[in-house]
C-alpha cells in the first residue's frame, strides 16, 4: 500500500485525527484533485464540481486540527473520494 493510500485510510478510519500532519493532509487533498489557495495561515481547498470548500489551519506543532480532519473525512465520504486519484 502506498504512502498516500495509508494516509487516506487513516483519515477515513478516524482513529488518529489528532496525529495527522498538516502538510500531509494538504498533500492528500491536492492528490484528490483539490486546488489550494493560501491566505495567511488559512489553506482553502476547492474542487470543481463540489459546492463546499475546505478551510484548514495548522496547529503550532505542525499537526492538523482534529475537528478539521473530521470535516475533511466527512467531505471525502460525502463525495465518494475514498480512493487516491
Amino acid at each position: 500500500m502506498a504512502q498516500w493510500d495509508k494516509l487516506l485510510a487513516r483519515v477515513l478510519r478516524g482513529q488518529s485525527d489528532a496525529n495527522i500532519a498538516f502538510d500531509d493532509l494538504c498533500s492528500l487533498l491536492e492528490r484528490q484533485g483539490f486546488d489550494e489557495a493560501i491566505i495567511g495561515d488559512h489553506h482553502i481547498f476547492r474542487k470543481t464540481g463540489l459546492a463546499e470548500i475546505v478551510n484548514i489551519q495548522p496547529l503550532r506543532d505542525g499537526k492538523a486540527k482534529p475537528y478539521q480532519v473530521r470535516q475533511v473525512r466527512q467531505l471525502l465520504r460525502k463525495y465518494g473520494l475514498t480512493q487516491i486519484s
